[in-house]
């Protein structure tokens, strides 16, 4: 017999009875689990799909190295199996720190487990744990009010319990609750039923309710059939196909298809599903796709029904969960993973910050680690989508710092922007190369960084003479000037700093597109923000100089006065004494100032161009 997974998380606030509980059930399986394990391992004909096959790998390495190593994580997942179902679990922490681990185990689970101790009853963490699994799509609850035996197996603490969960729980949309009176650490009403000291309570125990669920939750709610590309498999000339698992609908063999983002269509010629042809497949199962014609595919492509392709966009408005200790900006550009589909994301707004508490919706001009908020994104690119609420798979992304790959926020798309729609590239006939051929030059962005007083500025000024003086078309955007103008709006927030870069590469990029040389000149402190200037120009366009000179140079050198107001308090962020500077890694050029004249600092680029 093929069992069926069920993915289950077990939440709650801390010293509840989570992990309590899974022990319990864990060592109430434990016979079943040995004896089929090695069975399920082994024999394919238990698993429906290749990807199960690997779910239940992952595990068992998983399990094993943590035995091994004595390896402590912030979620942990374990794997038991009764004659009715297989069952993954996630336990996760009830700290309030851990927010974000509780919100990356939710997102795979289909129904949730939510301790209450009879003795506290509800706490915070409980109702932030329920609007988190709420916002990643769960809707059944099992609310095992614990620590029965604790208060006497009291019917009426347990109905209090119940009613005032139920309220909160349905105004926020989680529907389906069975609440069970149990003591993890007896066993009772876990397994088997509870003492007779509840002979009150008739309705199931903890794991005949996980057994009893009908069926996994259904992640789509798209009713046409959908699959993202997982990858390409070509282990020959005559074999090209396309592996997934299939996100919604059914499909079958002669189906006409359409692909997206390219809109190109064709019919369905084979589907296999791990080493057999297979006439039809449907949602959530991993199969190959072999269409009949030779189609541009990639990774990330979505294949659907040709009635009904899924939609695309390049703006979205999203619930962002922050999992990174440095904090979301308005303005950073991150590296987006949408159902394996790769971009580029910036986050263009924050709508408000979620008090994941009250669902209040609260001003904020950052999200710090573990909140959640309402964001836009802009992308690079168009990509095929689905609002997480009709399609979860389609629906959720992560983002990934670009410098240091690390996974910064795991996101759900609400709906793509109107105007993502309504806004499209137009193509003129006079082009770049056009523009910079009539002035005879090659178009550039010389970018200078470094702190204040390190010479930027004044080298930038020589240099940009020299270049007029050979018959150069030229133009310098300075830190100051700018914020005269373009950026007078803008303070000196690490936020604020952010946009103000954001503009400026923006300007630079357009000056290029023109045909220009354009030099600028800004502290620019951030490697991230330098990284987003340098991501908007074609390859060899823009180089960055590194203006470098040491801090107490450039106090020597203070001009303006700067430094000695910010010694002194009355200037507040101000790099190099209360806010950071972050060197470039690999500029293209390095100037020591404090060993060489603003003119060898000039020539020196003049002779790189």
């Amino acid at each position: 017999m093929i069992l069926d997974t069920l993915r289950f998380i077990t939440c709650g606030s801390v010293d509840d009875g989570k992990s309590t509980l899974i022990g319990r059930i864990l060592y109430e399986s434990k016979k079943v689990f040995e004896d089929q394990l090695q069975a399920l391992v082994g024999d394919s004909k238990n698993f429906g799909t290749q990807g199960d096959k690997l779910d239940l790998a992952l595990l068992v390495d998983g399990l094993q190295a943590e035995r091994e190593q004595g390896i402590t994580i912030d979620v942990a997942y374990r794997y038991f199996v009764t004659d009715q179902r297989r069952f993954i679990v996630g336990d996760t922490p009830g700290h309030e720190q851990y927010t974000r681990n509780m919100a990356t185990a939710a997102s795979t689970a289909d129904v949730a487990i939510l301790l209450v101790d009879a003795r506290k009853g509800l706490q915070t963490q409980t109702l932030r744990h329920s609007r988190i699994a709420r916002l990643m799509g769960i809707r059944s609850v099992a609310l095992a009010v614990n620590k029965m035996d604790l208060v006497d197996w009291s019917e009426r603490r347990f109905n209090d319990i119940t009613l005032e969960y139920r309220t909160f729980a349905e105004a926020i949309g989680i529907d389906a609750i069975t609440a069970i009176p149990v003591s993890a650490l007896n066993g009772d009403n876990i397994v088997s039923s509870g003492s007779t000291s509840d002979a009150w309570y008739i309705g199931p125990t903890l794991m005949k309710w996980l057994e009893a669920i009908a069926e996994p939750r259904q992640t789509s709610k798209l009713q046409a059939f959908a699959m993202p590309v997982q990858w390409v498999n070509r282990p020959n000339a005559d074999f090209r196909g396309f592996a997934g698992r299939a996100s919604s609908g059914t499909v079958k063999v002669g189906d006409r298809v359409r692909v997206s983002p390219s809109g190109r269509e064709s019919s369905i010629a084979r589907i296999v599903g791990g080493n057999c042809e297979l006439p039809n497949a449907s949602i959530g199962q991993s199969i190959t796709i072999v269409l009949n014609d030779e189609i541009d595919i990639s990774r990330g492509d979505v294949i659907a029904a040709v009635d009904t392709p899924v939609e695309q966009s390049n703006q979205f408005e999203a619930h962002l969960i922050w999992m990174n200790e440095h904090h979301a900006l308005p303005g950073r550009s991150y590296s987006i993973y949408l159902h394996r589909k790769a971009a580029t994301a910036q986050i263009t707004s924050l709508k408000y910050r979620v008090d994941i508490n009250s669902g209040a919706s609260l001003v904020a001009k950052m999200l710090e680690i573990n909140e959640i908020g309402v964001v836009t994104l802009a992308l690079d690119r168009s990509v095929p989508f689905a609002p997480y609420e009709q399609d979860q798979t389609l629906g959720s992304f992560i983002l990934i710092d670009r410098l240091t790959h690390e996974t910064v926020g795991a996101g759900m798309i609400l709906h793509a922007l109107r105007r993502a729609s309504n806004i499209h590239q137009r193509a003129f006939d006079v082009t770049k190369e056009i523009r910079a051929s009539a002035k005879l030059q090659r178009p550039r962005c010389l970018w200078f960084t470094g702190l204040s007083g390190s010479g930027k500025s004044t080298i930038a000024n020589r240099l940009e003479k020299q270049l007029v003086a050979e018959g150069r078309h030229t133009y310098l955007l300075d830190g100051d000037n700018i914020r005269h103008g373009l950026n007078k709006d803008l303070g000196f927030t690490e936020a604020d700093r952010v946009e103000n870069i954001r503009r400026v590469a923006e300007v630079a990029k357009l000056m290029v597109d023109a045909g220009l040389i354009v030099l600028v000149s800004f502290i620019s402190p951030f490697l991230e923000d330098r990284a987003l200037a340098r991501s908007l120009f074609a390859e060899g366009e823009f180089l960055e100089v590194f203006v470098d000179a040491p801090l107490s140079v450039c106090e020597e050198r203070d001009a303006k006065g700067l430094y000695a107001k910010a010694r002194r308090g009355e200037i507040k962020n101000f790099t190099g004494i209360d806010s950071v500077y972050e060197p470039p890694i690999t500029p293209e050029l390095r100037l020591h100032t404090a060993l060489i004249s603003p003119d060898e600092a000039a020539q020196a680029i003049f002779d790189i161009l």
